[in-house]
């Protein structure tokens, strides 16, 4: 069974209509204190509202689980502009100022993990498995320990990772990672059912599918809301079994869509 058992919607056809009024109304019991899956890749399939509606809700001391912090002025990045946030769970620090500020004066706890790790540790939290051994880290400070996951104001570090259990499979050395289940899961889906259905586009199924697994309670703004049996099954890239709430955005909600950098000239003639 996954660890998700005791979430699943309730029994019959009014169990299956998850959609809630607002974002305000879906993140209003999020406590302080609380673990929270983002899903989202640079600024790609981020689930904006969701966390400006978290930020006005007040909930603080967040542990948040996410590729990357957001930026700077945006998406997760507001949430650590206002201090809202304690520890976060990532890859990497990217060009957030203020992340890269917070953790080396000593405000933050970050536990940087490889990409791929991070991705399945939460893949594997919502299938229901307690941890998994993998090659990436090995010999490295991943798997030694010793990754400096906080500092204090003068830049000492004051917390770091600890080893982890190292054993041999078919002839190479893995390294034990845990798996991460959390309270609440925000994503963001292209097309979702009254359901909890959801279809991801391109590169928006990044990390929002895993980071929706990873979610006792999971809430999705989507940009179009269907009616069950809209979407062929074939075309389901994260089941409702995984969703409890869905929030469905305005056509100019759902048009907000950023880039990080401009890749290409404009033609002159």
């Amino acid at each position: 069974m996954s660890a998700r058992g005791d979430e699943m919607s309730a029994a019959g056809p009014a169990g299956l209509d998850k959609v809630v009024a607002s974002a305000a109304e879906a993140v209003a019991d999020v406590r302080a204190g609380a673990s929270i899956a983002v899903g989202g890749f640079g600024l790609v399939g981020i689930p904006w509202f969701l966390i400006e509606a978290l930020l006005e809700q007040g909930a603080d001391d967040l542990t948040v689980v996410s590729n990357n912090c957001g930026v700077d002025g945006a998406g997760l990045g507001l949430l650590l502009e206002k201090g809202r946030i304690s520890r976060v769970i990532a890859s990497y620090v990217g060009e957030n100022k203020e992340f890269a500020r917070q953790y080396l004066s000593g405000e933050l706890t970050v536990e940087l993990t490889p990409q791929g790790t991070l991705a399945e540790r939460l893949r594997a939290g919502g299938a229901g498995l307690g941890a998994f051994y993998t090659p990436t880290g090995v010999g490295t400070l991943v798997s030694e320990g010793g990754l400096p996951w906080r500092y204090d104001a003068e830049g000492n570090v004051v917390l770091e990772s600890p080893a982890k259990e190292v054993r041999t499979f078919h002839g190479q050395e893995m390294v034990l990672e845990e798996s991460i289940v959390t309270d609440v899961a925000l994503v963001r889906a292209t097309v979702a059912d009254r359901a909890g259905n959801c279809v991801f586009r391109a590169s928006t199924r990044n990390f929002n599918p895993p980071a929706a697994m990873a979610g006792r309670l999971t809430i999705v703004e989507a940009e179009r809301v269907v009616e069950v049996g809209e979407i062929d099954p074939d075309e389901v890239h994260l089941p409702g079994v995984f969703v409890q709430r869905v929030v469905a955005l305005t056509p100019e909600q759902a048009a907000h869509k950023d880039i990080e950098k401009r890749t290409t000239r404009e033609r002159t003639s």
